[in-house]
């Protein structure tokens, strides 16, 4: 299992997999040889239901991270049917804009609850298991805004460069156990989600100006950076924060 990503026989939990990236992310690492564990909130939807019984080896499992306690019984009842998680790709996230004079504890709380604190918590709940088998691959999606600043995104950038923190804490906390944390940290992304502001030909315009490449990110760019951190070919590759922008965070 030395080819660049060839998951073949791996076990991989993506969160937040109901749609957007994360259902991209699960597909893309399906489609690479893993048995694939697709977080979702609440019960499975008919559409996560469909791609499990598609080709792809893509299995629906529902708990919301921001129950720590459902979060632990649903990876050691999900390791107790699988044997195993190799491969953890914490998407679960939650984008919002606000003027930070305006901020109040309940927006503060909302973004961190899963944007850093769920991430943390499925970390642990799922490195535990990783640390005792010594072999993972851990990768966090953040965000280029973890790396620059932007307007009325104060809690938002402040949540995802967290999970930048943590993810080079936990590289060195872990590595001498075989697993490695990296982070993946995208531009814009085309998805449903975002559609609604990027069709908008002026914004669309702002965002293409601050991209060199010249063009709007799509869930493959982003599939494909977290199926290589997800390889045994990235081996060497922990704690490091890999931007999927286009330069936009260079300039």
């Amino acid at each position: 299992m030395s080819s660049i990503g060839d998951l073949s026989g791996r076990i991989a939990l993506v969160t937040g997999a109901s749609r957007g990236i994360g259902q991209s992310l699960a597909t893309a690492l399906a489609d690479a040889g893993a048995t694939v564990l697709a977080g979702v909130r609440g019960e499975p939807g008919r559409e996560a239901q469909a791609r499990e019984a598609g080709p792809a080896a893509i299995h629906p499992i529902a708990f919301d991270v921001r129950d720590v306690d459902a979060t632990r019984r649903a990876v050691d009842a999900a390791v107790a049917e699988h044997g195993r998680i190799d491969i953890l790709v914490n998407n679960a996230g939650l984008g919002r804009e606000h003027d930070p004079l305006e901020v109040t504890e309940a927006d503060w709380d909302e973004l961190h609850d899963v944007n850093l604190k769920g991430a943390f918590f499925v970390t642990q709940a799922v490195g535990r298991h990783m640390v005792a088998a010594r072999y993972g691959r851990i990768v966090m999606i953040s965000s280029q805004a973890s790396l620059v600043g932007l307007p009325r995104s104060a809690v938002y950038c402040a949540t995802k460069a967290g999970l930048n923190g943590l993810a080079r804490t936990l590289a060195l906390e872990w590595a001498p156990f075989g697993v490695t944390v990296n982070c993946v940290a995208p531009t814009w992304i085309y998805t449903p989600g975002t559609a609604g502001r990027l069709d908008l030909p002026d914004f669309r315009q702002s965002v293409l100006d601050r991209i060199p490449v010249g063009r709007i990110g799509q869930p493959a760019d982003v599939a494909a950076a977290v199926t290589f951190l997800a390889s045994e070919a990235s081996g060497l590759i922990t704690g490091a924060v890999l931007p999927v922008d286009g330069g936009w965070t260079v300039q």
